[in-house]
C-alpha cells in the first residue's frame, strides 16, 4: 500500500511520496494485514480480495489515520489496525457503489462485478462490511465501535438518497453537498476522530480534527467531480461523464443548470433520458460546462473547503505529520484521476 500510482505526473508523484514515506513503514503493514484478513476457507473470498488489492489506490485513508495519530504522538499496532478498518469499509462501499451503477472497470480494470458478477459481489462487499466491524470490535472501544458503525450507516443512507435523487433535474448544491457528506465526508472525518479518541487529546482538538476531515473529504469529492469532465479517460479508469450518463447530478451540472438552464437543460435531458450520449456528445456537455463557467465554480468551492481543512490545523503544534495533513489539500486539488 506504501506504493504510489505511476499515473501521476512528477510534480505530483513526488509530493505524495513525501507524504506518505512518513508513515510508510505503517502503511506496509496494513497492507500485510489486508491481505490477511482477507484469507478464507471460502477459495473465491482470497481470490477476489487479493485482485482487489493489486489494484492498488491512493489509500488517502489509512494514510490519514495514521498521520493523524503521528501528529498527535501516537503510534502501534491499534492504529495499523484501524487503518486497516477504514480501508475495508471504504472498498465494501466501492463494491457495492458498481454494482449499483452497473460499472465495468475500476481504476482501469475490470471490476469486480463485470468479472464475477453481482451476486459474488454483493456478498464480498457484506465480507468486508462484517470484518471491518469485527476488527474493531477487538479494540475494545466503545466510542470507536460507535463511530465506525454511524459513519457507515451514514454511507448507506447517502448511497439511497442519491438513488432517490437519480436523474432529479431540482437536486441543488445543498442537496448534492448532504449525499457528499454522507457517502465520503464522513469516512475522512472518522478517519481523523479515531487518533483524537487514541490519543485521548481535548475537545477542542478532537473538534478540528473532526472538521479536518469532513472538509478534505468534501474537496476530495469535488473534485472526483470536476474529473468526471476535466480528466483524461484513459488516466481516469472510466468514461468521461459518465456520472450524468449514470443519472448523476453532480456539482458541475447542477451550477451548469443554475447559470444556464435554458441553453443546457435540451443537453443534460437528452443523456438523462437515453442513459447514455447516443444523441449528445460527452464533447457537448464537457464545451457546456467549460463555457457557462461551471467548472471553475464548482473548482473554487473546492479550493474553499482546502483551505478550511489546512485552517483546522492551526490548533496543532508545528511538525512534519502537520505539515503533511497540510499539504494533502493541494495533493487532492492537484488530482487527474
Amino acid at each position: 500500500m506504501a506504493t504510489v500510482d505511476p499515473a501521476l505526473t512528477q510534480p505530483k508523484l513526488d509530493l505524495l511520496r513525501e507524504i506518505l514515506g512518513l508513515v510508510e513503514d505503517d502503511l506496509l503493514k496494513v497492507e500485510e494485514l489486508f491481505a490477511q484478513q482477507v484469507r478464507s476457507d471460502v477459495r473465491l473470498v482470497g481470490e477476489i480480495g487479493n485482485y482487489i488489492q493489486q489494484g492498488g489506490g491512493k489509500r488517502v485513508r489509512p494514510a490519514l489515520l495514521l498521520l493523524a495519530c503521528r501528529m498527535l504522538g501516537h503510534r502501534g499496532d491499534r492504529a495499523i489496525l484501524l487503518a486497516s478498518v477504514v480501508e475495508f469499509i471504504h472498498t465494501a462501499t466501492l463494491l457495492h457503489d458498481d454494482i449499483i451503477d452497473e460499472a465495468t472497470t475500476r481504476r482501469g480494470r475490470k471490476s469486480v462485478n463485470s468479472r464475477w458478477g453481482n451476486d459474488v459481489t454483493v456478498l464480498l462487499g457484506d465480507f468486508l462490511y462484517t470484518k471491518s466491524m469485527a476488527m474493531a470490535l477487538a479494540q475494545d472501544n466503545l466510542d470507536i465501535l460507535r463511530l465506525l458503525s454511524d459513519v457507515t450507516l451514514r454511507m448507506i443512507e447517502g448511497e439511497i438518497l442519491e438513488i432517490e435523487r437519480d436523474a432529479d433535474l431540482a437536486v441543488s448544491a445543498d442537496d448534492h453537498l448532504d449525499i457528499i457528506r454522507r457517502k465520503t465526508a464522513d469516512l475522512f472525518s472518522a478517519c481523523t476522530r479515531i487518533p483524537a479518541l487514541l490519543a485521548g487529546v481535548d475537545e477542542r482538538q478532537q473538534r478540528a480534527l473532526a472538521s479536518y476531515g469532513l472538509n478534505l473529504g468534501i474537496c476530495f469529492q469535488m473534485v472526483d467531480d470536476l474529473l468526471d469532465f476535466t480528466a483524461d479517460e484513459r488516466v481516469l479508469g472510466k468514461p468521461v461523464a459518465n456520472d450524468l450518463r449514470e443519472g448523476k447530478l453532480t456539482l458541475p451540472i447542477i451550477l451548469l443548470l443554475e447559470q444556464a438552464r435554458s441553453q443546457a437543460l435540451p443537453a443534460v435531458q437528452a443523456v438523462l433520458d437515453d442513459r447514455g450520449f447516443e444523441r449528445v456528445s460527452p464533447g457537448e456537455i464537457v464545451r457546456l460546462v467549460r463555457e457557462h463557467g461551471a467548472l471553475e465554480r464548482a473548482r473554487a468551492i473546492a479550493e474553499r473547503y482546502a483551505e478550511a481543512a489546512r485552517r483546522d490545523l492551526d490548533v496543532f503544534e508545528p511538525s512534519p505529520y502537520r505539515d503533511a495533513l497540510q499539504a494533502l489539500p493541494d495533493f487532492i486539488l492537484a488530482r487527474d484521476h
